[in-house]
């Protein structure tokens, strides 16, 4: 069998002091994340993480910077994910557009309020990347090069 981490993504989205996160439904319960998901064939990162943010919350996003790339597995016996975290803004909120399956809600919190809310964190990486950001970890988007069917 061979061994492979799942590939996600995740945004960061700062507006007047607060993150917008979302509240889902997961296998552990509610829990509260960034908006996030998986990259999907044919996908370039900064594509994967435009549609889930904008399936996730109805906003457009702007990735402006790369605030990580992480390799993060809860338990050995837990699957890996290897996540790049971007960071950038929102606009044209669709508020009338249904949220993506398991979505319960978003929320605009300040870093106090998510540090309230810690053992609700879908992951310890949601603290951790806002952290960074707020450390200013930003790395350029160039990093990133996609060579999706290449000959």
């Amino acid at each position: 069998m061979v061994w492979k981490p799942h590939v996600t993504v995740a945004a960061i989205i700062e507006r007047e002091h607060q993150f917008l996160l979302v509240k889902e439904e997961t296998d552990n319960g509610i829990a509260f994340n960034q908006p996030a998901g998986h990259l999907e064939p044919g996908e370039s990162l900064i594509n994967a993480v435009q549609r889930e943010v904008n399936e996730e919350t109805a906003w457009q996003f702007k990735p402006e910077f790369i605030t990580s790339i992480q390799l993060w597995r809860k338990t050995p016996d837990s699957p890996s994910f290897l996540r790049v975290c971007f960071a950038g803004s929102c606009h044209d909120h669709q508020s009338d557009q249904s949220l993506d399956e398991g979505i319960i809600s978003t929320h605009w919190l300040t870093r106090e309020e998510i540090v309230a809310r810690k053992s609700q964190l879908r992951s310890p990486l949601v603290l951790t990347t806002i952290d960074q950001y707020l450390n200013a970890e930003h790395y350029p988007l160039s990093l990133l090069k996609t060579f999706l069917d290449l000959e």
